[in-house]
Order: structure tokens, then sequence, then C-alpha cells
């Protein structure tokens, strides 16, 4: 049984070495590895996204419309969401409209399963190409951004999906709040700046079969460029290095 969980273990850990979320979690099983403890997580998992979406619903105006990337929500959270269980918090207390799902390429998380999420819960909204995004901020159409983390530096860098970063710049330009939300576990201390999160790579196959392709999973956004990142204990602003819980 040791051996098994140790093997099990260290397969899981390396299997995404960007997410420091995924540790935590089999960190807190490998030490008591039982149906009860994985119950009591789930259960936490929920709370920490429910509370992180009454946050985050403070930051919503009426009306807003809302551009998301990726996948973070239920299907990705155990039953809620982080990022987008913001959402779903803030159009469940009717401030949010609409949101723009980014299909998020190469795999698709956002067309796939936000866009599936946001349906199911009847909220209005609309898969965008990525390459879209800026143009609708550019005529107006966007008033916030919320994406979720997989691992956040002690001075705020976020790695997230791919195209991220990009999302951020392109929102600076338009004076468009960027929001990361994500758990307290998603904090990394020990790593002090976005330099130091390791960037999975994945096969080029994914993009495509024929020609040879670059395939980086993740990207970090710079604290900068970030207006408040929210955990299930509150909304923090920059300095992030005095307000992230630690």
């Amino acid at each position: 049984r040791g051996e098994d969980l140790d093997a099990a273990y260290r397969v899981l850990a390396e299997s995404r070495p960007t997410a420091v979320n995924l540790v935590w979690a089999l960190e807190q099983m490998r030490h008591d590895p039982t149906a009860g403890r994985a119950r009591d997580l789930h259960i936490a998992e929920v709370d920490r996204c429910m509370r992180m979406g009454t946050h985050a619903s403070a930051l919503f105006g009426p009306g807003s419309k809302v551009l998301t990337h990726c996948n973070a929500g239920g299907l990705a959270t155990g039953g809620y969401g982080s990022a987008l269980g913001a959402v779903r918090a803030g159009w469940e207390e009717g401030l949010v409209a609409h949101v723009w799902v980014d299909e998020t390429r190469p795999l698709l998380q956002g067309a796939r399963l936000t866009a599936w999420e946001l349906e199911a819960l009847g909220v209005p909204h609309a898969v965008i190409a990525d390459s879209a995004a800026a143009h609708l901020m550019s005529g107006g159409e966007v008033d916030c951004i919320v994406t979720g983390a997989d691992r956040i530096a002690a001075n705020g860098d976020s790695a997230n999906k791919i195209g991220t970063y990009g999302l951020a710049v392109a929102a600076a330009h338009h004076r468009i709040p960027l929001y990361v939300v994500a758990p307290t576990s998603t904090i990394d201390p020990a790593t002090a700046t976005g330099a130091g999160i390791p960037i999975e790579e994945r096969d080029g196959a994914e993009i495509t079969s024929r020609f040879p392709a670059r395939n980086p999973a993740f990207d970090v956004t710079p604290a900068a460029l970030i207006a408040a990142i929210v955990t299930e204990e509150g909304v923090h602003r920059a300095p992030y290095e005095e307000s992230l819980p630690r």
C-alpha cells in the first residue's frame, strides 16, 4: 500500500508541474488516504469556492459583460467553481449580464467546458475565438476579465492557461480590469516571482500533426497587470507581497 501510494503520488504530482494546487491536494491525501478525508476536502473546496464567489461579486457593476479564459468552473473545482464561480455569483446577484467565453486553444476548455457549464446554469454567453478578445475590448464590449490561476507567486505574478498574459496586456491598454480568482492553496510563497514558475510544455500534436509546433500550456501574467486577486479570504490588491495570505 505504501509503495503504491508513493508511486501514484509521484505520477500525479509530475503530471502538472505548473499547478501547485494539485500537489497541495495530493499532500493532504498522502497523509490520510481515506474516503473520509477525500469527502472533507471536497466539502471544504466547495465552501472556498462559494466564499470566493461572494467576495468577487462585489467587483462587478450592474450589467457587467465579463470575459473568461479556460475553465475554472464546477468541472475543475469540485462542483461550484473559482473564477467561473465568481461569474456565477455575480449573475445570481443580477450584476453579470453576459459572458464572453474564450474558446481557449488548443484544447478548447472554454468552448467545450465553460460554455457547457454556463448553458446549464442559464447564464447568457457566447463563445469567441481567442484572437477576437482584443477586438471586443476595443469596442467597449468587455467590462472586466475574470480568470483562475494554477500558481500564484509571492509577488502576485500568476500562471494560468496560455493566452492569459496576452489578454492582460490588451486589457491594460483598454483600461479594463483583470481579476484572478483562486484559493489560497494556489499561492506558492516559496516562489518569489513568476520567473520561478515551471511552465508545462505539451505535445505539439495538440496543435498540428503535420508541422513542427511548440505548445506551452501556461503563461505568467505579471502582478502589475492584475487589478485584484480574490481568494476565499477576500479581495487582495497590490502590493501583493503584503496583501496575499501566507
